[in-house]
């Protein structure tokens, strides 16, 4: 569902001004812009709940937008019909909470409703096109050379020069090797050795430096900026530890020194705060709609099988900490020893009750308790058996990531394919990737969209046994 990109995206800058400002917020200027005109449309004003609407969706959609890699026109379609359906799905959960969906006239709410994803259609194919003719222009790009033609040098200008939304122009590279000695140089791209860069630099005005330089050629990047400081480019850095799989890498400060993060949590500061907001509110509703669903089951277990109602298996959350998750019993027996079993197809351990349980994933819906006791999210990583978490984190590199959030009762992995057993190590090493995916990529509006896709899978019982 979502590429992986090993390259960390604040190594590039892109142009400032109205056009990049209108292509990250596209989604959320026609939101508001449709809901502005269905209102006037009808009840010829725009106050009251509506303004409060329109901040809502504006919180919403505002991290959408087309990206990078433009998809296949269907896909993008559906993406788009699947997210706002979502933000729909979401806000009626909340005008029904609140009681106010009274407050709003009918008619306007369904022109905005059917309204807004066609625009949202038509600008996603529209704004790819047209901007990178503005960005490509020669008055809006910005001139940047590359300190060093090493490995990471050419994959920032392999970046550079394949999305014109950087409005950089790449001129070339500074390096101390002859041209002749490094693979995938073209002629005339490096520019002269490393001392030569500032005057280069002053003589034809180039306003970018990037130094890809190795760290432990920390007495070279002295002397460059020693050398550039008497010249009005922008200087950035781009350290080596990039080339590698990073996971939220970002930069901060503590104090006036800066850090630079190569694995945390996306649920820092104020997404923390909406990631937990998300999931109290979500958790309360769906309880609350379901409270006769899990008396039912539970009197169901109770009924078809001996013993208890519920199953309490010790997994991995947050950072590694052990918690204790709920389940409806599903089997006959309870394994939470040292060595975990997973349940197969046709399983004879699974009750017959068990097995239409687990075929709609009922028996995961005390977990939503475990959601309001802070313990899992509604959507994050699922959790797995402290046996399994033991063995996999040898066997999988980067296993243990997928701890820097709190389990969930869904996933990016799960819409992917990747629900239920994971008979082979290839198919948990794809969990796992999707599970890294779903770090890298976070947002609100992402696990909107797995909520929802998550009912489509769950009514088609793909891998649930």
């Amino acid at each position: 569902m979502l590429a992986i990109h090993p390259t960390h995206p604040r190594l590039l800058h892109s142009q400032p001004g109205a056009a990049a400002v209108a292509l990250a917020s596209v989604d959320a200027t026609i939101a508001i812009g449709t809901l502005v005109a269905s209102a006037l449309c009808f009840e010829g004003r725009f106050d009251g709940h509506y303004l409060i609407l329109a901040l809502l969706v504006f919180s919403l959609t505002f991290p959408g937008g087309p990206g990078r890699d433009r998809p296949p026109a269907a896909r993008q379609i559906a993406d788009i019909l699947l997210g706002w359906a979502a933000i729909v799905g979401l806000l009626v959960l909340l005008g029904w909470a609140s009681r106010t969906l009274d407050g709003f006239d009918s008619r306007a709410l369904a022109l905005w409703v059917a309204v807004t994803p066609l625009g949202m259609i038509a600008a996603h194919r529209a704004v790819p096109v047209l901007l990178p003719r503005v960005y490509a222009s020669e008055l809006t790009q910005r001139s940047a050379v590359i300190a060093g033609a090493n490995d990471l040098g050419r994959r920032l200008a392999a970046e550079i020069g394949a999305d014109p939304m950087h409005g950089l122009r790449f001129v070339g590279y500074f390096d101390d090797r002859n041209a002749s000695r490094i693979a995938q140089i073209r002629p005339g791209q490096i520019l002269g050795p490393i001392d030569q860069l500032a005057e280069y630099v002053k003589r034809h005005h180039v306003e970018l430096i990037y130094i890809a330089l190795p760290m432990a050629s920390q007495p070279r990047i002295v002397r460059l900026l020693e050398e550039v400081h008497d010249t009005t480019a922008s200087i950035y850095f781009v350290p080596d530890i990039f080339v590698f799989d990073l996971i939220q890498a970002r930069i901060d400060t503590i104090g006036q020194i800066p850090v630079v993060a190569v694995c945390e949590s996306p649920f820092y500061g104020v997404n923390g705060l909406v990631k937990r907001a998300s999931d109290l509110l979500i958790a309360s509703a769906i309880l609350l709609l379901i409270a006769p669903l899990l008396a039912a089951c539970a009197v169901g277990v109770r009924m078809s099988s001996p013993g208890p109602v519920f199953f309490r298996q010790r997994r991995y959350g947050v950072d590694g900490r052990e918690i204790v998750v709920y389940k409806f019993r599903t089997m006959r027996v309870l394994e939470d020893g040292a060595t975990v079993v997973q349940a197969t197809r046709d399983d004879p351990c699974v009750t017959r009750f068990g097995a239409f349980l687990r075929r709609y994933s009922l028996d995961e819906l005390p977990q939503f308790v475990n959601v309001l006791q802070g313990r899992m999210s509604v959507v994050g990583p699922r959790p797995h058996a402290v046996a399994h978490n033991e063995m996999y984190r040898k066997l999988i590199r980067g296993y243990m990531f997928r701890h820097k959030v709190k389990p969930g009762i869904t996933g990016l992995a799960q819409v992917n394919g990747f629900r239920g057993e994971t008979a082979t190590l290839e198919r948990m090493k794809g969990r796992v990737e999707h599970d890294l995916a779903y770090l890298r990529n976070w947002s609100l509006l992402l696990d909107l969209k797995i909520i929802v896709m998550t009912i489509a899978v769950v009514l088609r019982s793909e891998n649930a046994y």
